[in-house]
């Protein structure tokens, strides 16, 4: 029993959606704009463990678009998903944490952030593809620089 024990686990326990807001501060006025509208979209994954070989990931997209200097809409989307995590490596731990689960949630938040903006009235804003890997190398080096060579890390990574 012990030898099972050992085994490496990975598995995804639920996908939720954590938290989602929609704002569209100018409208109606806005909508009456015929000028294309500026579109910025950021994301953010973050990462804590809440029990023991259990993990919460989540993607949050924040999506701004503005007509000239006046916001038409923001989208605010956080997908989350609980893994199970368990006998893994530790030095593989925060790539599967900041590589895989995110590449398993961000899917999810893409059709939410599209569906939204379709259901709000407006063409629906794709987000693209992400290469999670080298987001996550991104901050491996940040870090790296910021705490002179020494390892460790927040779970964060954020892009603009």
């Amino acid at each position: 029993m012990a030898e099972q024990d050992a085994q490496p686990v990975f598995q995804i326990q639920r996908m939720y959606l954590k938290d989602l807001s929609l704002e569209q501060p100018n409208s109606p006025q806005i909508l009456l704009e015929q000028a294309q509208p500026q579109v910025d979209i950021n994301l953010a994954v973050s990462a804590e463990p809440i029990a023991d070989g259990i993990f919460e990931v989540c993607v949050t997209a924040t999506v701004t678009t503005k007509v000239k200097d006046k916001t038409l809409f923001l989208i605010e989307a956080k997908q989350a998903g609980i893994f199970e995590i368990r006998n893994i490596p530790q030095d593989q731990m925060q790539a599967i944490i900041g590589i895989a689960c995110p590449g398993m949630v961000y899917p999810y938040l893409r059709a939410i952030v599209s569906d939204i903006c379709t259901r709000a009235g407006f063409p629906p804003v794709i987000l693209s593809e992400v290469n999670f890997q080298a987001m996550f190398e991104a901050q491996r080096q940040q870090q790296m620089a910021g705490n002179g060579g020494a390892a460790g890390g927040s779970g964060i990574i954020t892009t603009a």
